[in-house]
């Protein structure tokens, strides 16, 4: 049986076991139950009535939080000639076609949270895709990192942009704001996750799309959210 700190026990103990808090209540708990020293990421757990092993139930892609996630994010850009030069002036922490392709290949270098690629380098990136695959950083069309427009693309990454994909058990994790952020703002940005989530309900799903929702901070307990609270 998994043991837990005493930090963790006294945090599970504010809540009550088995009920489903309104978003207010549920807001305010996350941060009385935050247990590290450091300023927590607070995050979402989405159970959607969905078959990962069916094709059409599949959900990835890519949103811009209202208010950020309070993570500034590195951002390594592959690109070439105008397209380039339009990545250093948005204001990509690297840019680089070939050399950075084969910079992450033989020195495993990872000193960056996101890649963003334009289309004619995806053969090339492609290359390295088991590299990059198991650790989340392959660029893709849904999640708005294989783009033309470089530029957009960087700005929404400063703003706040979070990708999902849905695991094998139907559930997407997000993150949703730290700790530091005041209630209203991690309300808003808890809304606005729901809300996008709750609209791509594929054809072929009957009956309650959103099965559970559940919130917690780094290390905390999780707290379920009654679904009467958000407007789905």
């Amino acid at each position: 049986m998994k043991k837990f700190g005493k930090k963790y026990v006294e945090a599970l103990g504010k809540l009550e076991k088995n009920k489903e808090y309104n978003i207010t209540e549920a807001i305010k708990l996350v941060k009385e139950t935050s247990i590290t020293k450091f300023d927590s990421s607070i995050d979402v757990a989405i159970k959607l009535n969905i078959d990962p092993k069916k094709a059409d139930q599949q959900l990835r892609g890519s949103f811009v939080l209202p208010h950020g996630t309070g993570k500034s994010k590195s951002i390594l850009v592959i690109a070439k000639g105008a397209q380039a030069e339009e990545a250093r002036k948005a204001g990509a922490d690297y840019v680089g076609d070939q050399d950075m392709i084969d910079k992450i290949q033989k020195e495993n270098w990872f000193s960056y949270d996101v890649i963003i690629a334009t289309p004619d380098m995806m053969p090339e990136l492609g290359k390295i895709g088991k590299i990059l695959g198991p650790k989340g950083l392959m660029p893709n069309p849904k999640t708005n990192t294989v783009t033309n427009n470089v530029s957009s693309a960087i700005l929404d990454v400063k703003k706040g942009m979070v990708s999902y994909k849905n695991d094998s058990y139907g559930n997407i994790h997000s993150v949703m704001g730290k700790v530091s952020f005041d209630n209203d703002k991690l309300k808003e940005n808890l809304e606005y996750i729901i809300s996008t989530i709750s609209k791509l309900k594929p054809a072929s799903v009957k009956g309650k799309f959103i099965k559970s929702i559940s919130i917690s901070s780094t290390m905390g307990p999780g707290i379920k959210l009654d679904k009467n609270s958000f407007d789905i």
